[in-house]
């Protein structure tokens, strides 16, 4: 390696980082290149693959792990104190010994530190020895090297499975079809498969790829950290620009599924690619327990100061009153004594030495133990374990856990979060005629079990129909099922094929036909003049054509699974549902069997065995009779040679979202079935068998801006440029035109007011909405559009904007073909949840990207709204009118609770407002009128918002009330709300992992977030809580046993207790019991928390831990220490012991006083508690015995030798422990007693119904929450209107003795 100058190699540095800092970056191909040295080449300014998430270094380690430690402030105060003690005038303590606590906290935290980042270099080597396939132009193939090794500019092949190890710009891939299929699971969370499509026309490719033909200039955007956006262009020799975006980017980190191999150009390496630009490391929040307890430190310094200036000053008055110099006084070497001042102002320094712990510095490593603590039992509560995904509670923050318990309002995501996000099918309008569904209906009501059970009431797989359903059978009432829910059985066999698939489980890929759908599509296809231009057709040809489903083919082994016998079989679907519906028994059998119309040259085998398909990862089969096995299979998309395997009954489809997937299943219950999908072409089966290949011209995809997406395809038969749209109803109705076609007249003419009632209705049953359109292009339009298409597509400035403004260009003047409703189920017991949280004080709001209809009822249905309630809707065009709405709304709100007539009553309100109106209620002018209104009302739904905005009411509502808040939600869209609460929660659904990879907890079910919040975060706050106030009591009361002995030496700085015993008694003999106490102390049981939220309350607002009870628990630290002191002090009185013989029963009263208090805090005593408080007390005896025994010089001119053996031999040493140790406890012991006694809190009653058997107590309990006037909850439906017999709840406040506080005092006494 040749030498450079300093100056040389400041001048590449700082090239180097403007070439970083532009915001174009232009690479080139590195094989001209190859085997020069790095500077000469030309992507030589850009790092390397190699990662380092490493903070220290081998020889770095020790002076930057202290200076990251030194940010704690107590660390510097006790090394500071520690340093003090080495000057001669102001020392206190042997220097040495000082230097022991601080040194073991130091040392702690250093190899805590030193493991984690040794973990960290071990997975960094792992990551960059990975091997990879890298062009070598030498070599002319691809050779193996490490990821290490990738620069920017190189050409990297990736093989099927492995994962990619840079952003890579796709240039081939083995697919025919220039297809490469990505799980993104390690970014996202998402398993289901997504299309990348490579960049053609720039390499040679046919019949192999050469990289060495690659002479083009790739120019992309600057490394950011999105994940959904990438700007870039090649530019060719002849100054050609072809555009590129994501969907030709393979990032860091995703797997390559489905393709044999990939071969893609670098663009960022490392650090710089957006997987590790999202790597933003552990979240660290600081909770509001933390934030009080540094007000409190604060306290305790302002009083150490206090008690030093006193003994300071009582040092100089000391001295004053002196009347000669005392032989005890020595001077120094030129026999000069300080004077008086002087003295006392070392004093000053002397004193902050000695009672230095009242600052207590094991406090926060005994907090973060604790903690870790408390996270073992709530990831390890079976209750919060989720059987069907086999998942359990996350905790990612580590150091909020105490913050569950004292959350005020609730912001919570409806789709995914109070529903399964599993869409079902369930009715639509196809120009502006409805059809019903009924016997869909029919299935529905049947199935409509826990999710749990979803899977096992099918006792065989129903097959897809291949043309159509049998029609000749009677009408059913969805209706007529409903009383038969309770006494339903429920079998249990395997699942369907497609379970492994994204949004494919039974309940949503199966869909029964409508009958008069069914013969409306049967009798266009049958007339060939009306084939290609009747609305039915295109309707589901736009449900099978507009989406980004990815089809792929199970090719694996099959596993067979026995099914019921041909006995069992009946002729029809449908005359099964009948007859179900009919019989008053028990249900063994749900479906048995499905029978559909031979077609024309194919016949349909009654098999009695059912095929499953198994997808990886590998799946546990549970067969009939058969042994369950493992089985694994791969995917791959099928191409021309595997159309013979193209069949429905093999199809696995992998869908972005759950609507995607219901809208396809759906059209494939029709007989349009979509059996291939590639960039430039999707093919649809029609329900006559015949294949039609449409040709995709552009995909404008999804955004929130114009709520809506398209397909433009070309015809096959028609050679029509076709767009396919389908998007929400407030976007679709605005872009229409005139009418499907020209030959329709009369009423059909108002098909989209009759579709728009149709949806109303929809959304009133609480059905997720879609509008379906088609427009048939030009050929002069399309290649007007076409040119500013990919002028937009290979822009880098303002791409975004010019991408979306082509497609707002394409999309006008749609032709309407129909409606969806799909419906999205409520979780299992989520209206128990949400009364549960409302009883607890936990006021929930819901935002949500629904209508307004569908908020609603979803809201009715799951107990936020109640018949009773006043629900108040806010929508206005304009901000005048809005402004008069609030105000008028805000005064009669006002005027009610202000009215002493109604001083002891409740006005349910709930206030339903819709995005643009909310929009203008955040503005800055009405921000506060909103808020007090909001804060007024019970419930709160914001409907049609963006994810903006729901970070924005959070975080509005958290500043302006001061209030705790909690925001849960599972999808991307709710990153922005979860990021702004206190605590973020995370359900992971249906929608990926972003929502849980951004939260502080991750949760499977929102039903979880009733424990999680009741029981686990009451107990954390009040255990931590009681603990730190433990804490404080526990050092004050200790330090004023040195205080007080200053009044009786002078205030010279000299302590009765041995230095070696004072570091052991916090360090060892009183360290593990407030640990245990803070872990697994239980005031009040699980059941009784879960079955009387209102307990929950005792945390919100300022809890327990407050200004009051800090102060209290600080003078009775105070009280006990002058106890401990002055009995010993008054019963040794005039004998001649000396100083440590005075100290030591000082110090083991003080030990036993401190040890009692926290057994009187101690609300549930376990055999863990008994151990370890007689295993401190066996430790405090053995440590100071062998200690006296072996200390014989430890402490010139006085030591402890022998002093606790006389003491023990003294019958006066026990009899002084046993009084002071009373009368020091005896207030406390006596305020718990009165307390609990004459004004008991809920807590209190709690617990003593905890003492009872159940069942008494679960009569106890129901009798309480009845009292309080809070009905039972009852199950609700989310298409059942709220039952009129159900009571209001109302808040509960304390007020006058009831039957129950009456009955509680006669158990009691």
């Amino acid at each position: 390696m040749t030498w450079r100058s300093p100056l040389a190699l400041v001048r590449d540095a700082l090239r180097g980082q403007r070439a970083r800092e532009k915001d174009l970056r232009n690479l080139a191909s590195n094989l001209p290149y190859e085997g020069l040295e790095r500077a000469k080449q030309p992507n030589c300014y850009f790092p390397g693959n190699a990662i380092k998430t490493t903070k220290y270094t081998l020889l770095l380690f020790i002076p930057m792990n202290l200076f990251e430690q030194f940010h704690r402030l107590a660390n510097i105060y006790f090394v500071g104190l520690a340093i003090l003690n080495f000057v001669p005038v102001v020392s206190a303590f042997q220097p040495e010994v000082a230097l022991i606590p601080i040194c073991v906290v130091l040392s702690l935290t250093a190899l805590k530190d030193a493991s984690e980042d040794f973990r960290r270099y071990q997975s960094d080597r792992k990551l960059n020895n990975t091997p990879c396939l890298i062009y070598s132009r030498k070599e002319q193939q691809f050779i193996k090297r490490h990821w290490k090794d990738v620069r920017v500019g190189d050409f990297v092949k990736v093989v099927c499975n492995e994962i990619v190890p840079a952003d890579l710009l796709l240039l081939h891939t083995s697919d025919p079809s220039g297809v490469c299929h990505i799980e993104t699971s390690n970014l996202d969370g998402e398993i289901n498969l997504k299309q990348r499509k490579m960049m053609s026309g720039v390499c040679i490719s046919d019949p192999e790829f050469e990289p060495e033909s690659f002479n083009s200039a790739v120019v992309c955007e600057k490394p950011n950290n999105n994940l959904n956006h990438f700007k870039c262009y090649v530019e060719k020799p002849n100054k050609e620009k072809v555009g590129a975006g994501i969907e030709s980017l393979l990032l860091r980190g995703c797997t390559v599924r489905n393709t044999d191999h990939a071969v893609g150009f670098v663009v960022y390496a490392g650090h710089e690619t957006k997987a590790m630009l999202n790597n933003k490391g552990p979240r660290y929040k600081r909770s509001k327990l933390e934030r009080k307890l540094n007000t409190d430190v604060i306290f305790c310094v302002i009083l150490l100061f206090t008690m030093c200036l006193i003994g300071a000053l009582g040092h100089f008055l000391w001295l004053q009153a002196l009347p000669g110099v005392p032989p005890y006084l020595v001077p120094d070497g030129n026999g000069h004594l300080d004077s008086p001042s002087l003295s006392g102002f070392y004093m000053f320094f002397t004193m902050i030495i000695l009672l230095q712990i009242l600052i207590p510095i094991s406090l926060y490593v005994s907090i973060e133990l604790v903690k870790i603590g408390q996270i073992f039992f709530i990831t390890n509560d079976i209750d919060l374990h989720d059987e069907g995904t086999d998942s359990r509670v996350q905790c990612k923050a580590l150091n909020i856990t105490e913050d569950l318990g004292q959350i005020e309002y609730i912001f919570s995501d409806k789709t995914g979060t109070l529903t399964e996000n599993k869409m079902v099918f369930r009715r639509c309008s196809i120009m502006g005629t409805e059809y019903a569904h009924k016997e869909n209906a029919i299935r529905l009501a049947v199935l409509d079990v826990p999710e749990s059970e979803e899977e096992v009431i099918f006792n065989q797989q129903p097959r897809p129909p291949r043309i159509g359903w049998s029609l000749d059978t009677e009408d059913s009432n969805p209706e007529d099922t409903r009383h038969h829910h309770d006494n339903r059985r429920k079998s249990k066999v395997t699942g369907n094929a497609q379970s492994d698939a994204a949004f494919s489980s039974l309940l949503e890929a199966v869909v029964i036909p409508d009958r008069t759908l069914l013969q409306q599509i049967s009798r266009a296809e049958s007339s060939s003049s009306s084939r290609n231009i009747d609305p039915h057709l295109d309707f589901f040809l736009g449900l099978a054509i507009c989406n980004t489903v990815v089809v792929s083919v199970a090719t694996a082994q099959r596993q067979r699974v026995s099914g019921v016998s041909r006995s069992d079989q009946t002729s029809n679907p449908l005359d099964t549902l009948s007859s179900l519906v009919k019989k008053s028994g028990s249900r063994q059998h749900f479906f048995t069997s499905w029978q559909h119309k031979p077609k024309k040259n194919r016949t349909i085998s009654e098999d009695s065995v059912e095929e499953e398909d198994h997808v990886k990862p590998p799946v546990k089969i549970e067969g009939s009779g058969e042994t369950n096995k493992l089985h694994t299979c791969s995917l791959h998309a099928p191409s021309q040679c595997d159309k013979s395997a193209m069949t429905p009954d093999n199809l696995s489809y992998e869908a972005e979202s759950p609507d995607e997937a219901a809208l396809v299943y759906a059209a494939k219950a029709y007989g349009f079935t979509l059996l291939a999908r590639t960039p430039d072409s999707v093919t649809v089966r029609l329900p006559s068998g015949e294949d039609l290949v449409f040709q995709v011209l552009d995909t404008l995809t999804f955004d929130y801006n114009r709520k809506r997406m398209s397909v433009l395809v070309r015809h096959p038969i028609t050679k029509e440029y076709v767009l396919y749209t389908k998007g929400a109803d407030h976007a679709i109705m605005e872009l229409l035109a005139t009418p499907y076609a020209e030959h329709l007249s009369g009423k059909q003419k108002n098909i989209a007011a009759d579709t728009q009632y149709h949806l109303d209705g929809y959304a009133k049953e609480g059905l997720r909405t879609l509008c379906f359109t088609k427009k048939v292009v030009s050929d002069k339009a399309y290649e007007s559009w076409s040119v500013n298409r990919q002028r937009a597509l290979a822009a880098i400035d303002n791409r975004e904007e010019l991408v979306m403004d082509t497609a707002v260009q394409l999309e006008t003047d749609l032709s309407l073909l129909g409606a969806t409703g799909i419906e999205d189920r409520l979780q299992e017991s989520v209206p128990e949840t949400i009364m549960a949280l409302r009883e607890a004080g936990i006021q929930v709001w819901v935002l949500t990207g629904d209508k307004t209809e569908t908020a609603v009822n979803i809201g009715y249905a799951c107990r936020l709204l109640e018949e009773e309630d006043l629900v108040i809707n806010m929508s206005c065009g304009n901000k005048f009118a809005f402004t008069s709405m609030l105000d008028c709304t805000l005064e009669e709100v006002r005027r009610f609770s202000e009215d002493p007539r109604n001083v002891d009553t409740t006005q349910n309100i709930s206030l339903v407002i819709d995005g643009h109106t909310l929009t203008l209620a955040l503005s800055s002018d009405l921000q506060k009128r909103f808020v007090d209104l909001a804060k007024r009302c019970r419930t709160v739904l914001c409907c049609r918002v963006t994810p903006l905005q729901k970070s924005r009411v959070v975080t509005v509502v958290r500043e302006k009330l001061n209030v705790m808040t909690l925001a849960v939600g599972d999808g991307a869209n709710d990153v922005s709300m979860i990021q702004a609460a206190d605590v973020g929660i995370g359900i992971s659904g249906q929608e990926g992992m972003q929502a849980v990879m951004a939260s502080d907890f991750a949760i499977s079910r929102f039903k979880h977030l009733k424990k999680l919040l009741l029981v686990h975060g009451h107990w954390c706050y009040t255990r931590l809580a009681s603990m730190i106030i433990y804490f404080f009591y526990k050092n004050v009361a200790y330090v004023n046993l040195l205080f007080w002995h200053q009044f009786l030496c002078g205030f010279s700085g000299t302590a009765m207790i041995d230095y070696w015993l004072m570091i052991f008694f916090n360090l060892f003999f009183t360290s593990v019991p407030p640990i245990m106490f803070g872990i697994m102390d239980k005031d009040v049981s699980a059941e009784m928390l879960l079955g009387v939220p209102e307990l929950y309350r005792t945390g919100q607002g300022t809890g327990e831990y407050t200004f009051k009870t800090f102060w209290i628990s600080m003078l009775d630290a105070f009280y006990q220490s002058l106890v401990c002191f002055f009995i010993p002090y008054l019963a040794y009185q005039d004998s001649d012991i000396d100083v440590f013989t005075f100290g030591t029963p000082l110090n083991t009263i003080s030990f036993f006083t401190i040890l009692l208090h926290l057994s009187i805090e101690i609300k549930a005593w376990t055999v863990v508690h008994w151990v370890i408080m007689l295993g401190s007390v066996a430790l405090y005896f053995i440590v100071t015995l062998a200690y006296s025994a072996i200390c014989v010089t430890c402490n010139p001119p006085s030591n402890p030798y022998w002093i606790l053996q006389r003491q023990m031999a003294d019958p006066m040493f026990y009899l002084l422990c046993i009084i002071t140790t009373v009368v020091a406890l005896l207030p406390r012991y006596m305020f718990h007693v009165l307390r609990n006694s004459i004004a008991p809190s809920p807590l209190v009653k709690a617990r003593h119904l905890d003492r009872l058997d159940p069942s008494t107590r679960d009569q106890c309990m129901k009798m309480w929450r009845s009292f309080r006037g809070i009905a039972q909850v009852k199950p609700s439906r989310l298409s059942t209107p709220p039952s009129p017999t159900l009571e209001t709840p109302v808040d509960i406040h304390p007020h006058s003795p009831t039957t129950f506080d009456i009955m509680w005092d006669e158990r009691h006494h």
